[in-house]
């Protein structure tokens, strides 16, 4: 048995079963995780889902922005963005058996030795509050009335954390940190518009994972969501985004032994009118 974490796919799904193959996945016995942004941007998000939904068995997967983003999408609350390849899974048939999974996967995942989340932690919360929050935007994802939570996922305010903080505000700030944070202040102010290296961090800000006392620094933490910053192996912090939709590589990492192993982009995962953005 082995358990790869792998990193954002985003709709690769030629280049995720290249890489399925070159880690030679066994469904009967072996465990993926994935980091989150599954879908979207890449041509193959419909066959990327459905891959998912059918070996769910087989993985551990937490929510990307580009995933919540879907979701939005699908109810109507926005209209689709210049790149996103969601049409073909907003008009099959098993769209909302789809949508419906993805839904009511976790924020963040922990076992004994890793925690998986999509782009970062605040400094000030441990584990265990990090996961009580996150259970808190799972908990309104999975409601009943989930629909009054996608409708005011999105803004960038507030952006730090306050323990009293409560309704939406809260919850958008937790989303905010697990789906869309690289880069804050040595006291947790979020900053959402950097996407760059680390050579070119703005002053004052410093990567969430390098914030000196980190809470969480006890911990392996696995992410991605940040395609600039690369492969990253430092003690107790694991990035495995490396850009494949953008001509990068699709990276998985054997949680047992930390091994690496990548595959290239494939031109049939890149749409031809696709621009980074």
């Amino acid at each position: 048995m082995a358990t790869y974490a792998i990193g954002d796919i985003q709709g690769c799904y030629h280049a995720f079963q290249a890489l399925l193959a070159r880690i030679e996945f066994n469904q009967n016995k072996d465990q993926l995780w994935l980091v989150g942004d599954l879908i979207n941007r890449g041509s193959g998000t419909l066959e990327v889902l459905r891959w998912c939904y059918a070996h769910r068995d087989n993985l551990r997967v937490v929510l990307g922005n580009h995933d919540l983003h879907a979701l939005v999408v699908a109810e109507g609350i926005v209209a689709a963005h210049r790149g996103d390849t969601l049409d073909a899974l907003m008009v099959a048939e098993d769209r909302d058996t789809l949508l419906t999974w993805l839904r009511h996967q976790p924020l963040i995942y922990k076992d004994a030795d890793y925690l998986m989340v999509h782009a970062g932690l605040l400094p000030q919360w441990t584990v265990e509050q990090s996961m009580l929050y996150a259970a808190e935007v799972e908990g309104a994802l999975r409601s009943k009335d989930y629909l009054h939570f996608l409708k005011h996922m999105y803004g960038n305010l507030p952006n730090h954390w306050d323990a009293k903080l409560s309704g939406l505000d809260r919850l958008r700030v937790i989303t905010n940190a697990a789906t869309r944070l690289r880069i804050c202040t040595p006291e947790g102010e979020m900053e959402f518009k950097f996407k760059g290296e680390l050579k070119d961090v703005p002053d004052g800000y410093v990567p969430w994972f390098d914030v000196p006392k980190r809470a969480t620094k006890d911990i392996q933490v696995i992410f991605g969501h940040w395609s600039a910053l690369g492969l990253q192996q430092r003690e107790n912090v694991f990035a495995l985004d490396t850009g494949c939709l953008w001509g990068g590589n699709l990276t998985a990492m054997n949680l047992s032994t930390k091994a690496i192993v990548q595959v290239d982009a494939h031109p049939l995962d890149r749409p031809v009118s696709i621009k980074k953005l």
